[in-house]
């Protein structure tokens, strides 16, 4: 089976008090999540990875919570392939006056079934 492709509009948001990075698409809502250490998926109605929250953001990505305030130019692509899942995420923060890119690649094996697809969302 060819493997299902989106792209599509997103927004960011952090929530400072809880340390939770979040970027989703705009358009589409999500049916169910996926919880992986410490991140949620969110997953809508056709299996496509719509949304990542990152709990403990400033930790995980070594950057501390006021830039994650200050969280620009984003991409994610999340893409499912035979129940392997790799999150792409670079984003653009401004330390001390000078803008920082950061890239995290996440990689994991979930248990769920998810058709394979390819999402790539942008802000």
């Amino acid at each position: 089976m060819a493997r299902k492709y989106l792209k599509e509009k997103g927004e960011s948001d952090y929530d400072y008090r809880q340390d939770i990075l979040f970027f989703k698409t705009a358009e589409r809502d999500y049916a169910r999540s996926i919880e992986l250490n410490n991140l949620v998926l969110d997953v809508d109605k056709e299996g496509f990875i719509v949304g990542i929250q990152i709990f403990e953001a400033s930790g995980f990505l070594d950057l501390s919570k006021d830039a994650l305030l200050s969280v620009k130019h984003w991409h994610f692509e999340a893409t499912v392939n035979e129940g392997k899942i790799e999150i792409r995420l670079v984003f653009n923060v401004v330390v001390r006056n000078k803008t920082i890119e950061k890239n995290p690649i996440i990689m994991q094996s979930i248990s769920e079934p998810l058709p394979d697809s390819k999402l790539v969302c942008e802000a």
